[in-house]
């Protein structure tokens, strides 16, 4: 899309004008006062709505306003005659705003007036931007003539590096012929559409005639690439903007925090950097860095991703119904995309509370070659633990957090790019618990919990032809989780490589074919001691007998899929896909078809469109759970069928409302000491009304209900599931006051996290036994209500080489201590509630240049 829209500005033309005081437009009758109009001074350009160009609205659009004008000729108001939708009032009214005028005079004396106003936009023009080379890439000086619908012609020479530019074009078919000294005339025939730019590159190869032989045939390849904006291909995808991502209160700027304010997703547990979605538990979703599989999202306590929202370039957030891209997951896919380095200089450094970060980035000399250096630290542990030491929970944590990011790229040409990036993250946490009395309501003992992970990865994408891409993607890394409680622990090491490739073709003007590879090899490590079976959400109770294993071996994963992107007829798009995947441990291919389907219904200038989806989806087994010691071999891959169906509607120019229904039932789930017995079971309903692409405000409110559910055996009668919220309302707004300043906040209202009561009674040591047993089942009991308000002010000054901004973020600003969890005593015949933080704000400073 190109990066501006040709708009026209017009003086001002006064059909009528109505003064406040005084009538015009008739004759004045003799000593009657005399008033003259406002005169415009200032002129105001315009340009093609944003909006309207998304929506592929394209017209002559005549938009006349009323407009207040004061006595010294400023505009107070403007308001539309008529609406005319697709963005147009509020572009128009923008501009108007900013025209002066000498003020309308009864008898010499300045007046108010109410005048009429006009703007006309004319849809912005195509571009054609092209390079002549020669074959064996060196740029050649040639002549240009594009041939327009119309019958004229335009023409233009190369410059020296064979570059050209023919801007201001009509749409339609359009025949563009290039000729150079010693080389055949290449004549390429294109359609060009409204505010789309078109690049074509011409290879011509010299035309040499042989003393023996006929003259060869002269070799012309042409490569076009249309840039727009490329329709989703699942049910369901959302994407944040980089504003909002900034800007959102209570995550600090996050990133991928962000995603927690989204319907669909659940609410963690306290210091529990999860990622849930739509009722499945956190390891049922899938991370992805360029198409690399991460091992996690956030950092310990979930107050940041491992990626800063600095270097990233874009965030895909699948709930459910995704594509056959993506597999060996059965909830959902978040999908981030890093950007490319700056090719100019350009660096800043942030310190808040939570953590410091620097960023570096810049050209490599001439070399064509780019980098971007970047680091973050957390330093939570210098001050949040003599707050928490002074709690009731007697709990004292250590928090500690660092990752880091390198990156060199390197354009060749306009249609090939390749990239190094290295990037990981480091974690560790400590909870030392105070030893206990008989009467004490608390656990003994101490947890460590330490993961870390890196990755070197290389990606190559080349877009071969006009309709036609590849891509490919290697990396490999260690991924390493050491987790100790007291006396129990599990130590795991893996050392993943991946590589990915995809190849997207475009036949015709209504199917696109994507084919891709997915592989995975992992050598890896195990080390544990962990309690028996359990029942599950129980704490393991005094003298339960522990296993310790010590394993190592191979894992590899293969996945080949096939996607074709169809539109059939105007408005509508179906999206079938296959996806085959083997592994290793289970020695089985799963093969899982999928369907998306959306249609555009002809409404008028509001969009709705209709949507719905249905596919299966595998995840294989852990590690874990195929360790012969602690799990369990001849196991199959868990398995999901997922099912959606939704409307979105377009409200106004700047709100959309979006409905969707959606459910899965799962199978051949992995039980402990039970092989692939379990089932699943979830559904609900999504509700997001988004304010986006205003000027100064934007937000949404979303609320999701939904049921969970799981079951052991067939015979089992079914229970809700751990990650189960009945509820949850989020709502969050933003609002630009002006001069630097901004004010936002985000408020959430979510029913409260299960866990299961203590089923065994009182632990008597002298007899080794427990005083009495229940039948509770498993997380049949719910937490209070969690409810909270964060709140965000920014401040930024810009300077002529940088700017500097001030921020606060407050979470839980009125400082309710949410319900976290149970805590027991040391023979279970006491309990009491473990309570959340406390107010945390977030003091910070940026700068930029």
């Amino acid at each position: 899309m190109l990066g501006f829209v040709q708009s026209r500005t017009f003086s001002a033309l006064f059909f009528s004008a109505t003064l406040l005081s005084a009538t015009v437009g008739r004759a004045q009758p003799e000593g009657a006062p005399q008033v003259q109009l406002p005169v415009v001074l200032t002129q105001a350009t315009v340009k093609y709505p944003d909006i309207a160009i998304s929506e592929h609205y394209f017209a002559d659009v005549e938009v006349i306003l009323i407009l207040e004008v004061d006595q010294a000729g400023i505009v107070t108001k403007a308001t539309p005659e008529k609406v005319a939708g697709h963005g147009f009032d509020d572009v128009a009214v923008a501009a108007a705003m900013t025209l002066r005028f000498n003020p309308a005079t009864r008898n010499g004396q300045p007046i108010a007036a109410r005048i009429k106003y006009r703007f006309v936009f004319h849809p912005p023009p195509a571009q054609l931007v092209g390079r002549v080379t020669s074959s064996e890439g060196k740029p050649l000086v040639a002549k240009v003539e594009v041939r327009l619908p119309d019958g004229s012609s335009r023409e233009v020479n190369t410059g020296p590096n064979g570059r050209w530019v023919i801007a201001d074009l009509a749409p339609g078919n359009v025949i563009v012929s290039v000729r150079a000294d010693g080389a055949k005339e290449a004549t390429t025939n294109l359609t060009l559409a409204y505010g789309e730019e078109t690049n074509l590159t011409t290879r011509l190869e010299n035309e040499v005639v042989a003393p023996v032989q006929p003259k060869p045939e002269t070799e012309v390849v042409e490569e076009v690439n249309v840039q727009g904006n490329k329709p989703p291909r699942e049910v369901t995808k959302r994407t944040l903007t980089r504003d909002e991502i900034d800007k959102i209160p209570g995550t600090n700027g996050d990133a991928l925090r962000s995603l927690q304010s989204l319907p669909g997703v659940a609410r963690p547990p306290a210091l529990g950097g999860l990622l849930i979605v739509r009722g499945s538990a956190p390891a049922e979703t899938t991370t992805y860095v360029d198409g690399t599989p991460i091992p996690l999202t956030y950092h310990f306590g979930g107050l940041s991703s491992v990626l800063p929202t600095e270097t990233l370039d874009r965030i895909d957030f699948y709930p459910g119904n995704f594509g056959a891209t993506y597999g060996r997951a059965t909830a959902g896919i978040v999908d981030v995309g890093l950007r490319n380095p700056s090719k100019k200089w350009h660096g800043f450094a942030q310190l808040d509370l939570i953590d410091a970060r620097l960023l570096l980035e810049g050209p490599i000399g001439k070399t064509g070659w780019t980098f971007l250096v970047a680091g973050r630290r957390s330093w939570l542990d210098a001050w949040l633990v003599p707050i928490l030491e002074q709690t009731t929970s007697g709990i004292s944590v250590a928090p500690r957090y660092y990752d880091y990011q390198m990156m060199l790229q390197k354009d060749f040409g306009q249609r090939a790019s390749l990239r190094a990036t290295f990037f990981g993250s480091d974690d560790a946490l400590a909870v030392a618990l105070p030893r206990v009395g008989s009467s004490q309501a608390a656990v003994g003992g101490g947890i460590e919990n330490k993961t870390s992970f890196y990755r070197g990865q290389i990606m190559y994408r080349h877009q071969y032809s006009a309709g036609g891409e590849v891509r490919v993607v290697a990396a490999a890394g260690r991924d390493r989780v050491d987790i100790g409680i007291g006396n129990n622990f599990i130590s795991t090491t893996e050392y993943p490589i991946s590589l990915r490739s995809e190849l997207s073709q475009k036949f015709g003007k209504r199917v696109r074919a994507n084919l891709g590879l997915d592989v995975i090899y992992a050598p890896y490590e195990l080390s544990l001691r962990l309690p028996g079976n359990i029942q599950p959400g129980q704490p393991p109770a005094p003298g339960t007998q522990s296993i310790a294993t010590t394993a190592s071996g191979n894992r590899a994963f293969a996945g080949a899929y096939t996607e074709f992107e169809i539109v059939p007829w105007r408005g509508g798009r179906i999206v079938p896909g296959l996806r085959a995947d083997y592994t290793s441990t289970t020695e089985t291919w799963d093969f899982a078809p999928r369907i998306n389907m959306r249609q555009d219904l002809p409404t008028g200038d509001r969009r709705t469109s209709l949507k719905g989806g249905i596919g299966l989806y595998y995840q294989p087994p852990s590690a874990l759970q195929t360790d012969p010691t602690y799990g369990q071999t001849g196991l199959s891959s868990n398995r999901a069928l997922h099912y959606a169906a939704g409307v979105e509607q377009q409200i106004s120019d700047y709100v959309d409302l979006s409905v969707e229904l959606f459910g899965k039932n799962l199978d051949r789930l992995v039980v402990n000491g039970n092989g692939n017995s379990g089932e699943g079971r979830a559904f609900g309903a999504e509700t997001l009304l988004r304010v986006k692409g205003h000027p100064r405000f934007f937000g949404w409110i979303a609320y999701t209900i939904s049921r969970s559910e799981r079951r052991d055996d067939k015979d089992e009668a079914w229970h809700l599931f751990q990650y189960d919220q009945s509820h949850n309302v989020t709502a969050v707004g933003s609002y630009d006051l002006g001069k630097g300043y901004r004010i936002g906040g985000r408020f959430r209202l979510i029913s409260g996290n299960l866990y299961t009561p203590n089923a065994n009674g009182g632990f008597d040591a002298s007899v080794g036994s427990y005083s009495s047993a229940s039948q509770e089942p498993s997380f049949s009991s719910r937490l209070p209500l969690f409810h909270q308000l964060d709140v965000r002010f920014d401040k930024t000054w810009t300077f002529s080489r940088g700017k500097l901004t001030a921020y606060v973020d407050i979470q839980n600003i009125y400082n309710r201590r949410a319900i976290e969890g149970v805590n027991y005593n040391f023979n279970f015949t006491e309990t009491s509630y473990t309570e959340g933080l406390t107010i945390l704000p977030s003091l910070g400073l940026r700068g930029e240049l």
